[in-house]
């Protein structure tokens, strides 16, 4: 690919490619120009140890997932990134995402690394798989089918360049026991499993575990003791384990939607944050804790995650309102699409909920199906939503005090 060739509509050509072959040739062409370019997706494993043996402090880095117009929302993220030298930042995309964004782990790839040619970046982009969650449900159906789901996923993830990868078995927390041990037993043996197998597929990779599912009670220092405990008692001794935890201290996914479709104001337990981060830091010598659910809290709260030694920050669905709720965005595309969730997702409508209430919780389920019609937007309306969020994406690395750290990512990624 020359400098002179329209990276835009290539990646737009295959994305939208009917042929699955010719479509995976296509993403791997640009994953390889990519690199000819010096873009090069990468472990952040290196930064995170450092951080786990006290060589550096005060810096959170920011995981962004994005669930829709992933070229050109990322291309956004970069700007930010290159105008204040910043290089610690995660883009990610959950489980749960990849089904219904419709955006297999090579696409979001592909779409990422074109962004970064598109803009100029140079040097390694770290790409996550996030909540790779084992879903309670099928896994107490039948648990081996349900780990080797994992384990596809896993495996063509980081074929596609994932090299970071969030375990999350926090779903087979059993409370009803009262041995914190055994509370945690399954998530201690799954979440060990699935870490020996990713080091089977690549050693390198930064793996993540969780011990409290997002929107359920707090974590405790012992909860992390004894998950910590368990899992290292499962994992072969020869085996690099986990290098950061995901804990819960107050947040929900996407927020909590009032009838008026306001986002309630939560309360974060920042120092029970802040114990765990140290915890885990100086017993264990992970890279800290990490946050999820934070990206519709309010704008003061960011300046606490670096202050509480918070290693990483996971931040979706207030981008993806930015988008929805832009004067930019079509309003007959909007109707659209809520027209759509009225019938396919009217089995999840509480009765309790307003129109704003259910139109707010499903519609990230709407992104897949309207996939190509927001990749056509007025490109005038696009680049509006676009200044938006690269002004939202510069906040964000300003607050986690991830700004200049491109020197940070030269010195510890290899």
């Amino acid at each position: 690919m020359s400098n002179n060739d329209d990276i835009s509509a290539l990646i737009k050509e295959a994305v939208f490619q009917p042929e699955p072959l010719v479509q995976m040739a296509k993403f791997r062409a640009i994953k390889l120009d990519a690199t000819v370019n010096g873009i090069y997706t990468a472990s952040i494993q290196g930064l995170y140890e450092a951080a786990g043996r006290g060589e550096f402090t005060g810096i959170t880095v920011p995981a962004i997932n994005i669930r829709m117009l992933t070229y050109d929302v990322a291309r956004a993220v970069f700007r930010a990134a290159m105008k204040d030298n910043v290089g610690a930042f995660i883009f990610e995309i959950a489980r749960s995402e990849i089904g219904y964004t419709k955006q297999s782990p090579m696409e979001y790839t592909a779409c990422v690394l074109a962004a970064a040619m598109k803009e100029g970046y140079q040097g390694p982009v770290f790409i996550q798989g996030d909540h790779y969650q084992v879903k309670q449900s099928a896994y107490e159906k039948n648990p081996e089918a349900e780990i080797n789901e994992i384990k596809k996923l896993i495996k063509d993830s980081i074929d596609a360049g994932f090299y970071n990868i969030d375990i999350d078995a926090s779903t087979l927390v059993d409370i009803s026991k009262t041995d914190l041990t055994e509370q945690q037993a399954k998530n201690s043996q799954v979440t060990a499993d699935l870490t020996s197998y990713i080091r089977s597929v690549d050693r390198f990779v930064s793996v993540g575990g969780e011990i409290g599912e997002i929107g359920k009670g707090n974590s405790t220092v012992e909860d992390l003791r004894a998950f910590m405990n368990g899992y290292l008692k499962q994992l072969p001794k020869s085996t690099k384990g986990i290098s950061k935890i995901s804990v819960q201290t107050g947040t929900t996914h996407g927020g909590v939607v009032l009838p008026d479709g306001s986002i309630a104001k939560v309360k974060i337990a920042f120092d029970t944050l802040k114990e765990l981060s140290n915890i885990a830091r100086k017993e264990y010598g992970l890279g800290g804790a990490v946050q999820h659910g934070a990206s519709t809290l309010p704008d003061e709260a960011f300046d606490n995650f670096p202050k509480m030694d918070t290693i990483e920050v996971h931040l979706a669905t207030g981008f993806q309102n930015i988008v929805y709720d832009s004067p930019r965005f079509p309003k007959d595309l909007l109707t659209q699409m809520y027209g759509y969730l009225d019938t396919k997702c009217i089995g999840e409508r509480k009765t309790s909920e307003t129109d704003e209430q259910f139109h707010y919780n499903t519609r990230k389920k709407a992104l897949g199906e309207f996939k190509k019609e927001m990749w056509n937007l007025p490109e005038a309306d696009l680049q509006g939503i676009m200044e938006e969020l690269e002004e939202r994406f510069s906040l964000i690395f300003h607050k986690l005090n991830a700004v200049n750290t491109k020197d940070l990512i030269k010195k510890y990624i290899k």
